[in-house]
């Protein structure tokens, strides 16, 4: 069963629902594609009615919008305590305290931001809302200076960002403060089975322009990745399993891994994969296999034979946030076709109307590694060069 919203659904999910007939919530959002999925829409009661006489409901969402409608209508599933345990960041390194006993992390209201005594925090640290979405209102803080502006950057932000999406998925009234994570950082998509157990379903190095970078700019998945990493990843959420005690359960994780080879969690996002139908639906590209498909119909990638299958390229999701330093009012066009001349193997350009979210599209590419170079460019872009005002 899905839970659709805004802001996004890809054809390859909808084209998942109609191939697999999964019932879908009908709302505002999920009405638009009656014509694609009209008979799989189920109204509030006959969606409702058919979680609860499932004797192991699966849920999935493909936006963190639906969390409010499932805290007010399938409490009783204690599926709202599960969400805000990964959501809220705050509740996260509680739950994960025992694993990371060392870990400095402290919550504050946005009003009291003033009152914080700078000299003791732990240089550099980052801040960003407890619970949030993509990287809005994400800072990373390395001196004092550095920390006066971010206080202002940080009500500017919050201006700009705190009407495009509900409390339940940016609330920009806390923030926690955290140390800095240091070393490499990785995302992937993964599910709770019937049994608690974790199935691992892809796994994407996070690639920054910078060391002050912070941005959601360019992830990739290879091969090379996968074999690097199942065994580390889905030993920690074995760990998590055991922590949170979560069932039929997709989730999608932000990790870094430090020099000494130890893994450190940044955040498990509740009942979705990758944001935007991102990087569930690389992963076909990718792979060859799909990922909500699996999650619903519990099967496992046979990851040595999927790999022996799968070429040395790397696939990328290229997230083209504005960047640009232009109020999106300011802007007439975004040049889609210059863009995509920069990248040799083009998969799928997703645009999004950047005058509603601060983001002009989304890019899947296939790049060879001799070719990284079109992946560092575009991580450092500014995006100014695409656009006209």
């Amino acid at each position: 069963m899905l839970i659709i919203d805004k802001p996004y659904i890809s054809n390859f999910l909808i084209e998942t629902i109609k191939k697999n007939k999964f019932s879908v919530l009908e709302n505002e959002f999920s009405s638009i594609y009656r014509k694609e999925i009209g008979p799989y829409l189920l109204n509030n009661e006959e969606f409702i009615s058919k979680f609860r006489a499932s004797k192991n409901p699966k849920l999935y969402t493909s936006s963190e919008n639906s969390i409010g409608w499932i805290s007010n209508n399938l409490e009783y599933a204690n599926l709202p305590e599960k969400i805000n345990l990964f959501k809220n960041k705050t509740k996260f390194r509680e739950l994960t305290a025992l694993m990371y006993p060392d870990f400095y992390f402290q919550e504050t209201k946005i009003a009291n931001i003033d009152k914080i005594n700078f000299d003791e925090l732990p240089l550099p640290f980052i801040i960003k809302p407890s619970t949030g979405f993509f990287s809005m209102g994400v800072y990373k803080v390395n001196n004092k200076t550095e920390w006066e502006q971010t206080k202002k950057n940080i009500l500017v932000e919050i201006k700009k960002t705190e009407s495009l999406y509900p409390t339940e998925v940016l609330d920009t009234n806390n923030f926690i403060i955290e140390e800095c994570i240091e070393g490499e950082e990785f995302a992937f998509d993964a599910y709770f089975d019937e049994l608690g157990k974790p199935v691992l379903l892809n796994a994407f190095k996070h690639y920054f322009a910078s060391s002050n970078d912070v941005s959601d700019r360019v992830y990739y998945t290879s091969k090379e990745i996968i074999e690097a990493y199942y065994l580390i990843f889905t030993d920690f959420m074995i760990k998590i399993a055991e922590l949170a005690k979560v069932k039929n359960f997709p989730v999608h994780v932000e990790v870094r891994i430090n020099k000494e080879g130890q893994l450190i969690p940044i955040e498990i996002n509740p009942l979705r994969f990758g944001g935007w139908c991102t990087t569930a639906d690389l992963t076909f590209h990718a792979f060859g296999f799909n990922p909500y498909e699996y999650f619903f119909k519990s099967q496992k990638p046979d990851w040595k034979t999927i790999l022996a299958q799968t070429n040395d390229s790397l696939y990328s999701i290229i997230v083209l946030d504005n960047s640009t330093g232009q109020d999106a009012k300011t802007i007439k066009s975004f040049d889609y076709d210059r863009l995509s001349l920069g990248f040799s193997t083009i998969l799928e350009i997703r645009k999004v109307n950047y005058k509603e979210y601060p983001v002009f599209g989304f890019l899947f590419v296939e790049t060879r590694f001799n070719a990284f170079s079109e992946l560092e460019k575009i991580s450092r872009s500014k995006l100014t060069e695409y656009i006209n005002v």
